[in-house]
């Protein structure tokens, strides 16, 4: 149980918290003052009691002095505080019941013997700890002379050890000391290399900034670099190292040393330079590849003001044919000799060729005069072509085809002088080979179109990019409509609308035209349904019928007639609402094959028009074995027509070929009619129907419904 607040314990309690509050502020001691208190609750305790003792201890008295030198006590007011407060509270809280005289003389004696204890604790502990100061001092040095020796110890095997060259030079270059890494590098002797001056030292091959950053180093402005640099060996040879120079200073900072770490990089540099040769080489042909033309070129285009630059694109024609016939071996070793002759045809400055994959290969030309050059140099090229080249004792004639580009410098990129030549040298093979076409910025335009048209091909039909145009087909004797023509548009995103012409061609190439082309099929066969429902009240001369075109790659397709008959029924349109036209040139020659489609889709009651008839050449007797049910003929043989009077020479041509058809039950349908007169003209001649700008320019399925309706209605 605490004691009561004015018992001797609680008066204890008065005197060590009025003796810790004055202690405790200059006390070193991670205590709370708390926790303080409660350390200096003993002493106060033991103070009590020596105050109230029948005989004086001053030893006791000593040792409470003692323990507040163990507490920390020994800031110089600590001792003083301490005294202050026993003088003044030791007797009035702890020795009420005595005589008061005596207490007081008692307390003064407590204050001695504790001040004296606390001065021999304080001088013992100052004594330890002078002692301890020295002990460790005396460690340290020998810690401290231990480790120097170990240090250079340490250096010296490194130094000598070491893989990499180490050397010690003064600010003026003189060499102080080398190991023998660096001996074995140079190939000479220490007495020689310490004979040796740093700026000696100097190499064709060194970096412009080499000697600037040694000259900063050795001045105190910098204190270390790093550079790759070659040294001359007594032998002649050349060292290549990685070389790293720092800068020592004394115990003042005052620039002192030098210091050298060379790496020995030659053999690392030599198989560098070998991989950079494989890497910007041709394996086979030894020639400049793709990578290190372009570096070349776009230096070239970099060139400065008045620079120009020629370009000769080379592909060789027919070289498949030797692949394909004699292996691929043998086409090795005609591509190496023609890169032999190559080679042999740029030899002046400025010119190089390489070879940029499988059979072509381009020669550039830089410099203030290439206009001429280059044409020189694709002469050349042409005429080192001329001789046959021998290969397994074949003597093989080699042909080429050459793209030409020149120009001036910093107008084009490497890439779009590059494509501007493929283009070009296209331009030639497509001309029939075995000659060179100058670069057209014109005819590159096009070609650039053509291949944007043709990689958004795919995308424009799964976006909807396409609709269908109907261009009237009017009947010649009483001008009724009787159908329509079918004309598949394509509404590009930036070229705005384009016609068949344009992208047609394309699509066969790259075989889109047979999903296009069921596309429109279906598209169309559905409009046909419209219309047949719009007129099913109406007095129209006839059924309205939908014409649709069909190129050689659907007619060649398997799925033709499926698709057809399937459209047909999805729709529910009967087969005599469509006709399939088919031009001329895609069936001169055909086999039963080819013609066995057509011969199914006539039978089920689908007309079959042969379109452009009279450019094809063909034989007219074929005629008779082609499962065509209308003839349209072309346009080029009623041109004469438009004017009155007409080309005596057109009518007759065009008059026997209507009496040919007729005389074989085939219908004539006339394209590109724009005149009255014409069309009177072909009425007269006894042709069926017709179509052109006379009648309607082609447009959306709701003008022929309205020219239907009007036709119908009188």
């Amino acid at each position: 149980m605490s004691a009561e607040p004015d018992g001797p314990e609680g008066r204890l309690r008065r005197l060590t918290t009025i003796w810790s509050r004055a202690l405790f502020p200059v006390t070193s001691t991670s205590l709370t003052r708390t926790e303080f208190e409660e350390q200096l609750l003993p002493l106060a305790r033991r103070l009590s009691e020596l105050l109230r003792a029948r005989s004086f201890d001053a030893d006791a008295a000593k040792a409470v002095g003692a323990a507040l030198v163990g507490a920390h006590c020994t800031d110089p007011e600590a001792l003083a505080r301490t005294l202050d407060c026993v003088d003044a509270y030791l007797v009035l809280y702890c020795g009420e019941d005595g005589p008061q005289d005596e207490l007081r003389i008692r307390s003064s004696r407590l204050q001695h013997a504790m001040a004296a204890g606390y001065a021999q604790a304080l001088r013992e502990r100052t004594l330890a700890e002078q002692e301890a100061i020295a002990q460790a001092a005396l460690r340290a040095q020998g810690v401290v002379a231990q480790a120097l020796h170990a240090s250079e110890a340490r250096f010296r095997a490194v130094f000598e050890g070491a893989a990499i060259g180490i050397g010690i030079a003064d600010l003026d270059g003189n060499v102080l000391q080398v190991n023998k890494a660096l001996l074995r590098m140079f190939g000479l002797s220490e007495q020689t290399l310490r004979g040796r001056r740093v700026q000696d030292w100097v190499h064709p091959e060194d970096a412009p900034q080499t000697w600037r950053l040694y000259d900063e180093l050795v001045h105190g402005d910098r204190e270390h670099y790093h550079v790759e640099k070659a040294f001359n060996r007594p032998d002649g040879t050349v060292l290549w190292t990685n070389l790293t120079v720092s800068l020592l200073r004394d115990a003042d900072g005052d620039p002192q040393y030098q210091l050298a770490l060379m790496e020995d990089t030659t053999e690392r540099r030599l198989l560098n330079l070998r991989l950079r040769y494989e890497a910007t080489h041709d394996a086979l042909t030894g020639l400049p590849n793709r990578s290190l033309f372009f570096e070349r070129l776009e230096k070239a285009l970099g060139a400065g003001e008045g620079q120009r630059f020629g370009l000769c694109y080379l592909d060789l024609d027919g070289f498949k044919t030797v692949n394909d016939s004699l292996g691929h071996a043998a086409g090795d070793r005609l591509l190496v000799e023609v890169a032999d002759r190559l080679q042999s045809c740029a030899t002046a400055p400025g010119e190089m060729v390489a070879r940029l994959g499988g059979d072509e290969f381009v020669a550039l030309t830089t410099g203030p005069g290439t206009e001429r050059k280059v044409d020189e140099l694709a002469e050349r090229i042409m005429n080192a072509l001329v001789t046959p080249i021998s290969i397994d004792g074949r003597d093989l004639m080699v042909r080429g085809s050459l793209g030409i580009v020149e120009g001036p410098a910093g107008e084009r990129t490497a890439a779009e002088v590059l494509r501007s030549a493929d283009i070009t040298m296209y331009r030639a093979k497509s001309a029939g080979g075995n000659r060179s076409e100058l670069a057209d910025p014109e005819a590159d335009a096009r070609a650039i179109t053509r291949h944007g048209l043709t990689t958004a091909l795919p995308t424009a039909l799964e976006r909807g990019e396409f609709f269908i145009e109907y261009q009237p087909l009017v009947h010649l004797g009483d001008g009724s409509v009787r159908g329509a023509e079918a004309l598949v548009r394509w509404l590009h995103p930036q070229h705005g609308v384009l016609g068949p012409d344009r992208f047609i061609p394309l699509a066969e190439h790259t075989g889109l035209i047979v999903p296009l082309g069921r596309w429109v099929l279906e598209e169309s066969i559905r409009q046909a349904r419209a219309w047949r429902e719009l007129h099913g009240g109406q007095k129209a001369a006839g059924p309205l019928r939908i014409n649709v075109n069909l190129s050689p790659c659907q007619l060649s397709h398997p799925g033709l007639v499926q698709d057809t008959v399937d459209i047909l029924e999805r729709t529910g349109v009967t087969p005599d609402a469509l006709c399939l036209e088919v031009t001329e040139s895609a069936l001169i020659g055909a086999d039963d094959d080819l013609l066995k489609p057509l011969r199914r889709l006539a039978e089920m009651g689908v007309d079959i028009a042969l379109d452009d008839f009279g450019t094809g050449y063909s034989n007219l007797a074929n005629l008779r074995r082609l499962p065509v049910s209308i003839l349209k003929l072309d346009r080029s043989f009623t041109q004469g027509m438009q004017q009155f009077p007409a080309d005596p020479v057109d009518l007759k041509i065009v008059e026997g070929i209507v009496s040919l058809a007729h005389s074989l039950d085939l219908a004539v349908t006339v394209e590109g009619v724009e005149t009255g007169a014409q069309a009177e003209q072909l009425r007269i001649l006894g042709c069926d129907t017709a179509q052109g700008w006379y009648y309607a320019r082609p447009g959306p399925p709701e003008r022929l419904h309205d020219l239907a309706l009007v036709d119908a209605t009188g």
